[in-house]
């Protein structure tokens, strides 16, 4: 199974924020041993550089996603899924872009914890 991480998963994650904390490491843990394939938007990036390191600082924070980029893979983030989530009807440009480029790697899933954030009016994944 192929899934792309939503940005609150890793953020879950890194900041060990509770109630979710465990349940995002799981996630990752998966990914790690092999048993899911896990993706991260390459445009989600910078989010996670910005929002961890207000918290742990910036040197924690590269050592963080270098660790992240040894058992996740990069997806890319092209001009077919930045004017798929420009003409989407996403109320958050993120979550649009989030869709479109799992939408446009074929992607079996999205993982979050906000599912609410991906209208059910949009074509479901594949």
């Amino acid at each position: 199974m192929r899934v792309l991480l939503d940005t609150n998963i890793i953020v879950d994650d890194a900041l060990e924020r509770e109630p979710f904390w465990q349940t995002s490491e799981q996630v990752l843990v998966l990914i790690e041993q092999r048993q899911v394939e896990g993706f991260i938007s390459a445009s989600t990036f910078s989010d996670l550089y910005y929002i961890i390191r207000k918290a742990r600082g910036r040197d924690w924070t590269i050592a963080y996603l270098r660790q992240l980029v040894l058992f996740c893979q990069i997806a890319n983030v092209d001009s077919a899924s930045i004017n798929m989530a420009l003409s989407s009807n996403f109320k958050d440009f993120e979550d649009a872009i989030q869709y479109s480029t799992a939408v446009n790697n074929n992607f079996d899933a999205i993982i979050t914890r906000n599912p609410r954030d991906y209208p059910v009016t949009t074509p479901r994944i594949k």
